[in-house]
């Protein structure tokens, strides 16, 4: 029943720095923590995206059914980055140089677990504006977790992606910036950050999987744009809406930035309806970042 709580299952293994999964079984759910901290962050934040889910939008782990949350930690040797696998977590812990610990950060977890949920639902094309869409609504649940868990409102949240994971002598504050793309880091080791943040400056490449890191940009803003003018926590009603529109089963797994707008305020609208403020915002944020819907172009 609706009022049933919903119970985590998750599984830390430690790689011990190889690069085979899922590794030695280090702490299962329920059991005490390990005394190894980034065991203990990653079976924490893992907690906090399932608790998130649940209570903010009713889904029952990943798939909605209840999946078993395997996560790997140490993987590799000074492994830069974390990473959905399509099955389970994986973290690196850094080279100490550019990147900490990938375990640092509540949205790191977040965005890498949203990879899973959209896998499981729109299941967006890792490429092009679909790839950089399946990017974007990374950022935005990895965010609304950080945020949700702070108990932070829209005009409280820093809107960074990844804060605390740069190493001290990189020049940056995150990975990623949702409210001004492209401020993230500008330094001589990881080069500047390369987002932009509208429609004018949409970046045409082939690296990158057709630049989903860099075009998501345009969607990040869009979203902050709307939950900042709905104002509020973002959970409740922008990330209410991009949630439909994620979950709701009419998007194109190969669906357009302009596609995805739609949906957004045909979402809101169901919601909300037409002429709610709610809908407006969504409307107006997209026109913020030069992407037509209906109802602004």
């Amino acid at each position: 029943s609706p009022t049933e709580d919903f119970v985590p299952n998750r599984t830390l293994h430690d790689a011990q720095n190889r690069e085979e999964l899922p590794g030695r079984a280090v702490r299962a759910e329920g059991a005490p923590a390990t005394g190894d901290k980034v065991v203990d962050q990653a079976y924490d934040w893992l907690g906090v995206t399932f608790d998130y889910f649940e209570a903010a939008h009713r889904r029952n782990s990943i798939d909605g059914a209840g999946l078993h949350m395997i996560s790997t930690v140490h993987y590799g040797d000074r492994y830069g980055n974390a990473f959905w696998n399509g099955d389970q977590m994986v973290y690196g812990d850094g080279d100490g140089v550019v990147f900490t610990s990938f375990t640092g950060p509540i949205d790191i977890t977040g965005h890498e677990l949203a990879h899973g949920v959209t896998q499981y639902t729109a299941n967006l094309e890792y490429y092009g504006q679909s790839g950089a869409l399946n990017e974007s609504v990374s950022d935005v649940f990895g965010s609304l977790i950080k945020q949700w868990h702070h108990k932070h409102t829209a005009e409280q949240a820093d809107w960074l992606i990844g804060q605390g994971l740069l190493a001290e002598r990189i020049n940056g504050v995150a990975l990623r910036s949702m409210k001004d793309p492209g401020t993230a880091y500008d330094d001589p080791q990881l080069g500047k950050d390369p987002q932009p943040g509208h429609m004018d400056h949409y970046v045409e490449t082939h690296r990158d999987n057709g630049g989903v890191h860099i075009n998501s940009g345009i969607p990040n803003l869009a979203f902050y744009l709307a939950a900042t003018e709905i104002g509020g926590n973002a959970w409740e009603k922008a990330g209410r809406i991009w949630y439909d529109t994620l979950t709701g089963g009419t998007l194109a797994t190969d669906v357009d930035f302009t596609g995805f707008a739609a949906t957004t305020v045909k979402s809101a609208t169901r919601l909300y309806g037409a002429t709610a403020a709610e809908t407006k915002a969504v409307n107006r944020a997209w026109a913020g970042v030069g992407v037509r819907t209906e109802a602004n172009g």
